[in-house]
């Protein structure tokens, strides 16, 4: 519906400008879609916006506007409303025409960009030699559903996770690794995940307590940046142990495969992030530091603050990395948007580097950096989820616990009809349908925003829930399998009827995914999507409840039919954007 969208405003400038001289006819004619459907499907306020420009009431500006208006065969005639509303209903005629369109198209009338762009999409991006926690949950989770809707709408995405394995932390690490697991260095067989996490507690209290441990680490972490074999060696161990744990986590969020880019990757290029930020003019040492000095940050005597890019030790932090991504992604891959799916505590960060990317030519008017930030999981207490001992929940921990749920609810419910199923169906279904409540109840908030995590509230069968979502799939699906009707060799050439008002009101919501992608790919807010499909699926309850589809006379059989299967196939694709498999029975 984008384009007809599109083909209103330009129905609606023309008429302007034959109303009131060609200057009007590039005014925006404020077209959205209507509140209410008995307004109609949209409406036109541009004769609110003109009325002091024109000095007449906007009543006579809407009515001059709709005596222009060539609308034949897209609305029935445009009606004026309130102060000078114009309100558009579409033909039903046209509203076929377009399903009939849509029915026929893989893409479900979603066009591919007319020019496409090369994105990169940051994410998940842990700490490396830390267990993967409830912290790391909605990066994973954001990041994999932006990356799928921006390469759906017809961009090159590069999902980068720019995971953080070098730096200090790793001295400590390797010099608890050839003292306490001589060992591993020869095998990496001889830890698990749960030895790793454990492993790195020890050595973070060790670094704590002991100098002359700390002294080690100090040493471990030169003899690492200058390439040291042995040392390397047991870096290497420690990423691959955690890259192996993470792959579990990753495999059963179901996120697409992605470039695993360490911030060691960009050790070598960051002496030339410095030379480049010195000829600049841009790099100023302060207190032995070099930094740059942003504008807009100052300190709490309001001084300017700086954002350190060598420390005064002479070693590089995390600032740094980033700048040499950053000039790396520009001026190597080619990118022209990158997204990073970061919380929402790093907001000053990301305007920080990304100031100083600009200041030194790299992000241009022709590249967008953008920070797309979002809120903590919180628990039922509306402080941070927690175990009891205080500490962040495991992903693992958290992903059982909806399996288990999701599993304790089907149960219930084969027991309530009566139903024998095998547990290979049983485990199948309860995994899907755990990790998907977990998934769609992140995505359906705005991601700007905290929620409060809770498995009966994402595993119930009614309200905005994945499995809402996914019954409703299933509904598509059991009428096809009760009819042993094949969706696929339903006839292109049938007659779509529109008779009923909630055929009417789910051809056109059908027809609203274009321009709901949209605004996702441009905004960023999976929540606009997740709405969409949750609209969908009331309106396809409702037009399943009140209108009969398998004992219906033809053509009003088939018609429906087919209002079924664009349904099941928005839903699917839809799901699929959120990273989310449907089931064909529940």
């Amino acid at each position: 519906m984008k384009a007809t969208q599109e083909k209103l405003k330009l129905q609606l400038q023309e008429a302007l400008g034959a109303a009131f001289g060609a200057d009007y006819a590039e005014s925006d004619p404020i077209l959205v879609p209507a509140s209410n459907p008995k307004f109609g499907d949209y409406q036109a306020n541009v004769a609110l916006s003109l009325a002091k420009q024109l000095g007449q009431q906007p009543r006579a500006i809407a009515q001059k506007i709709v005596d222009k208006l060539d609308l034949v065969g897209i609305c029935k005639p445009p009606e004026i409303a309130g102060p000078g509303f114009i309100n558009l209903k579409l033909e039903t005629d046209y509203l076929v025409a377009q399903l009939k369109a849509i029915q026929t198209d893989p893409r479900l009338g979603v066009p591919p960009a007319k020019n496409p762009k090369r994105v990169i999409v940051d994410y998940p991006s842990p700490n490396i030699a830390k267990e993967m926690h409830v912290g790391h949950l909605r990066s994973a989770i954001i990041g994999d559903c932006l990356s799928r809707i921006v390469e759906f709408m017809g961009h090159e995405v590069l999902r980068v996770s720019h995971v953080g394995d070098w730096g200090t932390p790793f001295g400590m690490l390797i010099a608890h690794l050839e003292e306490t697991y001589p060992e591993a260095l020869n095998t990496t067989e001889t830890l698990n995940l749960g030895d790793l996490s454990s492993f790195y507690r020890e050595a973070k209290k060790r670094f704590d307590a002991d100098e002359d441990f700390r002294k080690a680490a100090h040493q471990a972490v030169v003899k690492l940046q200058a390439g040291d074999e042995k040392t390397l060696l047991a870096w290497k161990i420690v990423c691959q142990l955690s890259s192996r744990a993470y792959q579990v986590i990753y495999d059963l969020l179901g996120l697409a495969p992605f470039i695993e880019r360490g911030e060691s990757f960009y050790n070598t290029l960051l002496p030339e992030v410095l030379e480049e930020l010195d000829k600049q003019g841009l790099l100023v040492e302060n207190q032995g530091a070099k930094c740059v000095f942003l504008e807009g940050f100052t300190n709490r005597e309001g001084e300017p603050l700086p954002l350190i890019v060598q420390k005064s030790d002479g070693g590089y932090n995390y600032a740094a990395t980033d700048l040499a991504a950053i000039r790396y992604r520009v001026q190597v891959e080619k990118v022209q948007r990158v997204i990073y799916p970061v919380g929402a505590e790093q907001k000053n960060h990301f305007a920080q580097i990304f100031q100083v990317g600009r200041k030194a030519g790299w992000i241009t008017d022709d590249t967008e950096f953008v920070h797309t930030p979002f809120g903590l999981i919180l628990g039922e207490d509306g402080q941070k989820l927690k175990t009891r001992s205080g500490e962040a929940v495991r992903l693992q921990d958290l992903f059982d616990g909806a399996i288990a749920h999701a599993r304790t609810d089907l149960e219930h419910r084969l027991k309530e009809d009566e139903r024998e199923e095998t547990e290979e169906f049983i485990a199948h279904v309860a995994l899907l349908v755990g990790i998907s409540a977990v998934k769609y109840a992140d995505l359906s908030q705005n991601r700007t925003s905290n929620y409060i995590f809770s498995y009966e509230k994402m595993l119930a069968l009614k309200g905005n829930t994945a499995p809402y979502m996914l019954y409703a799939y299933v509904r598509t699906q059991g009428i096809s399998r009760e009819g042993n009707i094949d969706y696929d060799k339903l006839r292109a050439d049938a007659p779509i009827i529109l008779q009923e008002e909630v055929e009417l009101t789910l051809a056109k919501h059908l027809l609203q995914l274009d321009e709901v992608l949209s605004e996702v790919e441009k905004d960023l807010l999976p929540n606009r999507l997740c709405e969409y499909l949750y609209q969908l699926s009331q309106k396809f309850n409702q037009f399943f409840e009140n209108c009969p589809v398998l004992k219906s006379e033809e053509p009003v059989r088939t018609s429906r039919l087919i209002l079924c299967d664009v349904t099941a196939r928005t839903l699917k694709l839809g799901l699929s954007l959120l990273g989310i498999k449907v089931l064909e029975r529940m």
